[in-house]
């Protein structure tokens, strides 16, 4: 039965935390790598990641495993769950710079022109901008909304909100880099 065998490998954990952690990987690594590769599909590296995470946190936790008598299967099925969600969160942020830091090193290497502002060269950019083009920057990166959001708002794929988020940002760049090359 699942609790009796519990407490043995917490017990071992706290113990030996080499053997026990050995003992646990043993019985449940497969289990939590399949949560992880479900959570992370094409992302061998981020489960390989999460799983030393969440045996880290198993022999963290072990005393309050042992304590409570929670099942050590189920606290590692929720904890891999868990931290395989806040990995995928992660790479969606990192994967979704927001304009103003990616057009930060451009907007840094514009000459300097005391009667240029820069916020306001780009304003202008993104108002000159023709629909939907124009639409998706205002809700991306003003209204703050996510592409799914987006999509869903003017009816078209996500894909085809990304395509043209990636592709306007890279015109922006082209005009904010030959604005300054006019200006200097």
């Amino acid at each position: 039965m699942e609790n009796t065998g519990t407490p043995s490998l917490a017990g071992a954990i706290l113990a030996d935390p080499e053997t026990g952690l050995r003992w646990a990987m043993r019985d449940y690594a497969a289990l939590v790598r399949g949560i992880l590769r479900r959570v992370l599909p094409g992302k061998e590296r981020d489960v390989e990641e999460c799983m030393a995470d969440v045996f880290v946190a198993l022999w963290r936790n072990a005393p309050a495993l042992q304590d409570s008598n929670i099942p050590v299967r189920a606290w590692l099925i929720v904890t891999a769950r868990n931290t395989g969600i806040n990995r995928y969160r992660a790479l969606q942020r990192r994967d979704e710079l927001p304009l103003t830091e990616e057009l930060l090193q451009t907007l840094t290497d514009l000459p300097a022109d005391p009667e240029s502002d820069a916020a306001e060269l780009v304003g202008a950019l993104v108002a000159a901008m023709e629909p939907p083009d124009r639409e998706i920057f205002l809700r991306k990166y003003y209204l703050l909304q996510s592409g799914r959001e987006i999509a869903a708002a003017l009816g078209l794929s996500i894909a085809n909100v990304n395509t043209r988020l990636s592709r306007g940002r890279e015109r922006l760049r082209q005009q904010l880099r030959e604005g300054g090359i006019t200006h200097a």
